[in-house]
């Protein structure tokens, strides 16, 4: 008979096994505190696992192009609602946006052209990148995954990158700076960008895929179980842990499996991915993208949620697409591309079709922020215990200016931030010192990041 019949008790570290499988569980009520003491351990399926700290989210996503700035616009200390943020009106109790911040290593500082691959490289690092679109690649290390290397072993992915277009390992992109600058914002060093995930199959394979050695076989029987449920191969678990559950528990574990499955079936009808093509000059048109973009994105935001609430991951990024993306929205009627559509000289009708697609990208985003929001946990819902970041490291696509920029959080890291709020802050305030008060109000003492000069005052509430 398992320990974990005997014990009766659950931790955050709980996971579900089989062969070739693994899979955490959300929070259930059973893992309260007041269940749990500091020593408790659970056995289960001979998988030790012990208690752990409520969890802390932090997700950055990034948006090319720069943004209609008139949708952004805020007046007073108090948040209102404006064409973007129509998506999560009923959310702005939680969104703080920020006016004032800018991105000083994405300006050109005597290197030329090639703000947008400047806006990518700089957003989560705040460096100047080297120029060149060779082998000697050089930027910073990003906010991301400083975190990932302070905080990562809390959970079983350090962080998760991802996005609906392909890391580019090199080439020429952007006026003589590498493709690895336009496609990555995520960097683990100086010299070494962290690729994201764009096929939604890997995500989940690295989500609830084991490591253990101990499960491994020969090649023949791996893809026999891939062709089967995960939630198959976690069964005999599964049915342990159910029989020990009060009936909300048991309600809570249905959802959640539930929801797991929907993604399972998502992911393994979804059609197959086609890679970009993107070693051409200076922001080439995305070309064999996947037909259905909502879809995509959807799918893999659902999957980043899901990590979120069975916390395999605290840590994550994602790209709405790559820099200088020319993609069109033939779904919402703009038809011609969203890197043309930027450079909008004034035009009236090009800066409508730029706010749609604005607009377009947020509602996505207000799905993600649905399901956090609506997942509970503890004494509240994911999205209490999470600071998520949206925006983009060019403002005025028609003029790239780095200054200023379209900058919102959501959450507030369970109590840790103010929320609801408009930050009317000095212009060129660096961005950098957002991510020096996110980093502090995780619990790291850090005196400074990058190029930061400062924490956001009256951002944090005291602990």
């Amino acid at each position: 008979m398992s320990n974990f019949i005997q014990q009766q008790r659950l931790t955050r570290r709980t996971v579900l096994r089989g062969v070739g499988a693994c899979v955490a569980l959300p929070w259930l009520e059973v893992m309260s505190p007041q269940r749990l003491t500091a020593s408790s351990n659970v056995l289960l399926n001979n998988s030790t696992v012990s208690s752990g700290q409520k969890p802390l989210r932090m997700a950055f996503f990034y948006v090319p192009n720069g943004m209609h700035m008139p949708d952004w616009k805020q007046t007073g200390e108090r948040l209102k609602s404006t064409p973007i943020l129509k998506p999560l009106e009923k959310y702005l109790d939680r969104i703080n946006v920020f006016s004032g911040l800018s991105l000083r290593g994405a300006e050109a500082l005597g290197d030329g052209p090639g703000d947008h691959a400047r806006s990518v490289a700089a957003f989560l690092t705040g460096a100047h990148p080297k120029k060149t679109d060779g082998k000697a690649i050089r930027n910073g290390v990003s906010i991301d995954q400083v975190l990932a290397q302070k905080l990562g072993d809390r959970s079983k992915l350090p962080s998760l990158e991802l996005g609906t277009e392909p890391s580019a390992p090199a080439g020429r992109c952007d006026s003589g700076y590498s493709c690895v600058y336009t496609s990555n914002v995520s960097w683990r060093t100086e010299t070494s960008p962290v690729a994201k995930e764009i096929n939604p199959q890997a995500v989940f394979d690295r989500l609830f895929g084991t490591s253990d050695a101990s499960t491994s076989r020969d090649a023949e029987i791996r893809n026999a179980q891939r062709r089967r449920s995960i939630l198959d191969l976690v069964a005999d678990d599964t049915r342990r842990l159910q029989r020990q559950l009060g009936s909300v528990d048991q309600q809570k574990l249905d959802e959640y499996l539930y929801s797991l499955h929907e993604i399972e079936k998502r992911v393994k009808n979804s059609e197959t991915l086609v890679q970009i093509e993107i070693d051409v000059p200076d922001y080439p048109r995305p070309d064999g993208v996947p037909r259905q973009y909502e879809d995509h994105v959807t799918l893999l935001l659902d999957m980043m949620a899901l990590a979120f609430q069975a916390d395999v991951t605290r840590i994550s990024t994602f790209m709405f697409a790559n820099a200088g993306s020319n993609r069109s929205y033939r779904n919402i009627d703009v038809a011609d591309g969203h890197h043309d559509l930027s450079h909008h000289g004034n035009n009236e009708d090009k800066q409508g079709q730029i706010s749609k697609i604005n607009q377009f990208h947020m509602s996505l985003f207000s799905r993600f922020i649905e399901r956090l929001a609506t997942t509970q946990e503890l004494d509240g819902s994911v999205l209490d215990h999470s600071l998520i970041l949206y925006g983009s490291g060019i403002a005025d696509g028609n003029r790239h200016n780095h200054n200023d920029l379209p900058i919102m959080t959501i959450g507030s890291g369970d109590g840790r931030f103010e929320t609801g709020k408009h930050f009317d802050l000095p212009n060129h305030t660096p961005l950098t010192n957002l991510y020096l008060t996110m980093m502090q109000a995780s619990g790291l003492a850090e005196p400074s990041f990058s190029d930061s000069n400062g924490i956001i005052q009256g951002l944090t509430i005291e602990q």
